[in-house]
């Protein structure tokens, strides 16, 4: 085990960067189950898995360290010390891992079994000196529109925090490493319970630049479901109401968890920390209002778009009208004296094929009579592009 130990104005928490994952987080996540028959507490993990990165941070008032384990068991000194000790797992790893870890911290096989199998419905347990908390984190892509989502699992003890993070990459934890590093705040103050609510309301606030991100591509979508609506448009809307429904998956159970945690209580969350938390269950509420106005709003563009394709195919189905209606008396004519009756048997047998301006004659009509259509067309105001909408209206 390697462990520097320094001030808090030294501690350097900064993640690595690492590539973009090729698969969006963003499509609807099926909750995990278990076959029928299983052995509850069955771990469904990879058997050739690497073991997971843990890291550790302790720090009280005074002083704040990083260390990063090589083993559970090197977690064991720190659960019981006075000063509050985050155990942040990055990764899920293997099954030989976590059975060592669910006797450092004393887990139950069902809490195991929710914070390895994943994904997990959000929600918050009290087992007697350990409260279980499952949320869902979602991280905005660096490129394009979507986001990453993942399972972050909370086991809160006495002195110590146990985070489990599904994916070891990213997450929106950052801020609240800083605070600790630089000792903003009261979080350096408080115990191991506040630290569980600011890295809740650290996942709570990470939804609003997702939905930044989507509200800004909706009122792009508006402009071009009016002026421009294709194909590629209408995938848009459908992806954008799709990844919504993922959003609200999310956010909706992890409200209700919010609730269930504030209402219920605990043993391990003080008064204090429970007052900030109602200020973290009125983001989610925020969170979940925005979430439903955007799904209205999708919902509203699609009825748009399909107004658009229909005063579209009106504009060509009149343009149509316009040209047949132009020329069915031109046909008529050109019909008319193209069937080449025989003027030397009867007078009546179209007597104009033998006049000397007959020709010119039947131009000069076809043409007076188009252009009378036309007039009487534009008059009656078929001209007139209705499927152009003045936004200013």
């Amino acid at each position: 085990m390697m462990e520097r130990r320094f001030a808090a104005s030294e501690l350097a928490l900064e993640p690595e960067q690492v590539e973009e994952e090729e698969e969006s987080a963003a499509e609807d996540f099926v909750e995990y189950y278990d076959e029928p028959g299983t052995i509850p507490g069955t771990l469904d993990l990879e058997e050739d898995a690497l073991p997971p990165t843990i890291v550790l941070i302790d720090y009280n008032e005074t002083k704040a360290s990083r260390v990063v384990l090589d083993s559970p068991q090197a977690c064991a000194p720190y659960l019981d010390s006075e000063s509050v000790s985050w155990v942040d797992v990055l990764g899920l790893g293997n099954e030989s891992t976590w059975r060592r870890m669910e006797k450092v911290f004393d887990l139950h096989p069902l809490v195991l079994e929710d914070v390895v199998n994943v994904p997990q419905r959000p929600k918050v347990e009290d087992h007697e000196d350990q409260l279980v908390i499952i949320a869902r984190m979602v991280i905005p892509k660096e490129k394009g529109i979507g986001f990453h989502s993942e399972q972050v699992s909370f086991v809160l003890g006495k002195h110590y925090l146990l985070t489990v993070q599904e994916e070891p990459e990213q997450d929106c934890f950052q801020p609240v490493r800083d605070r600790i590093r630089h000792d903003k705040g009261i979080i350096r103050k408080r115990g191991a319970d506040y630290l569980a609510y600011s890295l809740i309301d650290s996942i709570i606030d990470g939804y609003f630049p997702v939905l930044e991100a989507y509200g800004e591509q909706i009122d792009q979508l508006e402009d071009e479901v009016v002026t421009q609506p294709t194909r590629r448009t209408l995938e848009k809307i459908y992806q954008i109401r799709r990844e919504l429904l993922a959003l609200r998956r999310a956010i909706w159970p992890q409200r209700d968890a919010l609730n269930s945690l504030i209402r219920d209580g605990s043993d391990l969350i003080s008064p204090d920390v429970r007052i900030y938390l109602r200020d973290c269950y009125d983001h989610a509420v925020q969170v979940m209002d925005i979430v439903e106005t955007y799904r209205e709003l999708s919902s509203g563009l699609m009825d748009v778009y399909l107004s658009s394709i229909s005063n579209k195919m009106n504009e060509i189905m009149k343009l149509l009208t316009v040209i047949s209606s132009i020329f069915i008396p031109l046909t008529f004519i050109a019909g008319v004296y193209g069937m080449n009756f025989n003027t030397e048997k009867s007078p009546w047998n179209m007597p104009e094929l033998n006049w000397y301006w007959g020709y010119p004659l039947c131009w000069a009509v076809m043409i007076l009579t188009a252009a009378g259509l036309v007039f009487f067309f534009w008059r009656r105001g078929w001209f007139e592009n209705y499927s152009k909408i003045d936004k200013d209206d």
